[in-house]
């Protein structure tokens, strides 16, 4: 079988010899070359044509944001940046990485073998990334029911991984903001998560947070799963009260999809609407189709937009998807279905 083929590209030595050794720990993956800054690396990238390409973000004589937007466009080769904490990681994302990483603060041994693991994953994924480009869906048209008129105890859940950080933003600028409460899970790291709302916060019409247990949910607003925590629902009188927890990991991840969609299916039943997006996987599948058995509405996002067209698939072939639909169209099926 053969090899994914890497180019590493990170201004220190020692971290550059670090991700090598550490990815070709793994038999089916090769350190084809490493580069210390962008123009060494596009050098690399016409010699070598590698199959997945590690990126640092602060790095001497172009920044890697600039260097993803001018390479992509002319090279379509899949990146996973890894970079230390910040809000560039989804300025990255935007640029059309496919994945993003933190760089380590490594104490222990065993955090340096985690952190190689989930950068083996993620490499892995992005060598089967579909890299077509579905950035700002068009605008939707706001021909949508007063908040009188709709039902106040409608639910949403959203559950994506790989892709779904821009897939979500896409969304969410393409839907009206007086929709009923949405619950978001997204697979990402704790510190993240709360970046990743405040910024749909910034750049939606919606409310958006990272959720807290206590939280009643409100019309108009979204809640984001903190990275470490799983996020489920529990039905108060006629409000839903948001309920997050530490816990084991479910279908490899905390939070995870499956979880929060289980709570909705019991917890809202018919009055559910279940949405799985682009992303590495299963994990949502099952609970999705629980959402279903007890009536709820649900939407997969179809294989043509999908940066992975992992999880929604899982969801699709269980049959828990009653309707698929491109990210630019699914708002206006949303919508419909309220």
């Amino acid at each position: 079988m053969r090899k994914i083929r890497v180019l590493v590209v990170d201004d220190s030595l020692l971290f550059r010899e670090v991700l090598s050794r550490g990815l070709m720990m793994d038999p089916g993956i090769e350190v084809v070359a490493t580069a210390e800054d962008p123009f060494d690396a596009r050098d690399k990238i016409l010699e070598l044509r590698p199959d997945v390409m590690t990126c640092d973000i602060e790095m001497p004589k172009m920044n890697g944001i600039d260097f993803i937007q001018r390479l992509l466009p002319q090279y379509a080769l899949p990146v996973v940046v890894i970079s230390t904490i910040s809000h560039a990681v989804f300025d990255a994302l935007k640029a059309g990485a496919v994945d993003f990483l933190a760089k380590p603060n490594v104490q222990t041994l065993q955090q340096m073998q985690l952190f190689i693991q989930e950068l083996i994953t993620k490499v892995k994924t992005a060598a089967k990334a579909n890299l077509v480009q579905h950035r700002a869906s068009p605008a939707l048209s706001r021909a949508w029911p007063s908040p009188a008129a709709a039902a106040e105890d409608r639910l949403i859940a959203v559950g994506a991984s790989t892709g779904g950080t821009e897939a979500i933003h896409d969304l969410l600028k393409s839907l009206p903001d007086d929709l009923p409460g949405m619950l978001i899970v997204q697979h990402i790291p704790p510190v993240f998560s709360r970046m990743f709302a405040e910024r749909l916060n910034q750049f939606s019409g919606f409310t958006v947070c990272e959720a807290s247990s206590g939280l009643y949910v409100q019309r108009g607003h979204v809640y984001i799963a903190p990275g470490d925590q799983h996020m489920k629902v529990k039905k108060i009188g006629d409000r839903y009260r948001i309920e997050c927890f530490h816990g084991d990991k479910v279908n490899g991840h905390c939070p995870s999809v499956d979880v929060l969609f289980d709570s909705v299916a019991k917890e809202a039943g018919v009055h559910g609407i279940g949405i799985i997006l682009t992303g590495m996987g299963y994990d949502g599948a099952k609970g999705l189709m629980s959402m279903r058995r007890k009536g709820a509405r649900t939407l997969g996002q179809d294989e043509a937009s999908c940066v992975v067209y992992g999880m929604p698939k899982a969801a699709y072939q269980l049959g828990a998807v009653e309707k698929q639909a491109s990210l630019t169209h699914l708002p206006r099926v949303l919508c419909s279905m309220i």
